[in-house]
C-alpha cells in the first residue's frame, strides 16, 4: 500500500515583537522599519504576505513591482503615492496597486503604521527615478 503524504498547515500571528530590522534590504528603506515574514518564498511560490511595520516618519523609497501588490493597513495612518495620487490610509483601508506602478508607502510624519504586503514573489525595481519622492510629506 502507497504511503499518503500528510499535508499541514501553517499558523503565524503578526506581532511586532517577532519583526526584525530588515538589513538586506535597508537600502529601499528612509527610516526605521520591522519586517515580520508570514508567508515567505519557501513556504509559498504563489504568494508572499509581510507585516511591514514602519516607525512614525519612515517609508519605502519609490520602487515598482513585476506583479500586482495589495496592502491591507491594520494600524497607525500612513500615505500610499503613486507618482499623481496620494492616499492617507488608516486601519482597515485595503490598497492595490497595479504591476508595474511608481509608487512609495509608509507612515505619515507623527504615526507608526504597519501594513500587511500581499503580492506574489517576483522582480521589484528599486531603480526608478526618485520623482516627487522627496516631497512626499508636503501636504
Amino acid at each position: 500500500m502507497a504511503e499518503e503524504s500528510v499535508i499541514t498547515m501553517q499558523m503565524n500571528s503578526i506581532d511586532r515583537s517577532q519583526a526584525g530590522l530588515d538589513t538586506v534590504r535597508k537600502a529601499y528603506f528612509d527610516g526605521e522599519v520591522h519586517i515580520q515574514p508570514l508567508v515567505s518564498p519557501t513556504d509559498s511560490s504563489e504568494v508572499e504576505l509581510l507585516a511591514v511595520f514602519f516607525n512614525a516618519g519612515s517609508r519605502t523609497k519609490p520602487h515598482a513591482h513585476a506583479y500586482v501588490q495589495i496592502l491591507h493597513i491594520i494600524e497607525g495612518l500612513g500615505i500610499v503615492a503613486t507618482e499623481t495620487e496620494k492616499l492617507f490610509v488608516s486601519p482597515g483601508n485595503v490598497i492595490t496597486i497595479p504591476a508595474g506602478a511608481w509608487h512609495w508607502h509608509g507612515a505619515t510624519r507623527n504615526s507608526a503604521m504597519c501594513h500587511i504586503s500581499i503580492k506574489r514573489p517576483g522582480a521589484d525595481n528599486w531603480t526608478v527615478e526618485e520623482k516627487n519622492w522627496a516631497s512626499g510629506y508636503d501636504e
